[in-house]
């Protein structure tokens, strides 16, 4: 092969031999790619982190309420004072045998059972024989427990009936009363009734009312109960 044809090869070998990348050139493709896989990275986060919110967030089934518990007539029914309205009372005097005689005050619409309790109830051994327990109180009554009713007061209305005996036609004379007609009297038992027979026996009869306070077991409360109902 001569010199001129060994030349022209070569030059034409040069011509099909692709052009070498300059360092430079390749220095800068690199972070290119490198840009592109940190982009694709992020969006594939990006995308889960979304997906994962979505998920999170979706609206959800609320379980079904159980069914209302049905109101009661208790419920609904407005509540009723269990006791009367302030003032509404009756005052009546309980007398005869039991253990506290006297005036006493009771809420309107109370029996004579109550007034009967709350004079401390009757006393041993004493029946309240026809005596209606179970009516209303009527204010200002007179209410005789085991004893003749007392007369009624000259110009006082006359008490309503309230089950007991009739009332006598007038006081029970102090000097002439047997121990049993003394027993009837309203706090007078067996044992008082005989102290005042007694009393009669030995001092002679009585002068005055007052007198039985001199009597031992009459008091100044038994004694107002005694008064409207004995004479001398």
């Amino acid at each position: 092969m001569n010199t001129d044809t060994r030349d022209r090869l070569y030059s034409l070998m040069g011509r099909l031999r692709p052009p070498e990348t300059p360092p430079s050139a390749r220095l800068r493709a690199g972070p290119d790619r490198s840009n592109i896989r940190i982009l694709v990275l992020i969006c594939v986060v990006a995308a889960v982190v979304a997906a994962g919110y979505l998920w999170m967030a979706r609206p959800r089934p609320r379980p079904s309420a159980g069914p209302l518990p049905s109101a009661t007539l208790a419920d609904v029914r407005p509540a009723v004072p269990a006791t009367p309205a302030a003032g509404s009372t009756v005052v009546v005097h309980v007398l005869g045998k039991v253990r506290h005689p006297g005036v006493i005050t009771l809420p309107s619409g109370s029996r004579v059972a109550q007034a009967i309790k709350a004079a401390g109830g009757v006393r041993p051994g004493t029946k309240t024989g026809t005596l209606n327990l179970a009516r209303k109180l009527v204010d200002g009554e007179q209410i005789a427990v085991g004893v003749r009713s007392p007369a009624a007061v000259a110009g006082a209305p006359s008490p309503p009936p309230s089950g007991g005996s009739a009332a006598p036609a007038a006081p029970l004379d102090l000097n002439t009363a047997t121990a049993e007609q003394l027993d009837d009297l309203p706090g007078v038992g067996p044992v008082l009734a005989q102290r005042i027979v007694d009393y009669r026996t030995r001092h002679g009869a009585f002068r005055s009312i007052e007198q039985l306070r001199d009597v031992s077991g009459i008091g100044a409360r038994r004694f107002a109960d005694l008064k409207p109902m004995v004479r001398v």
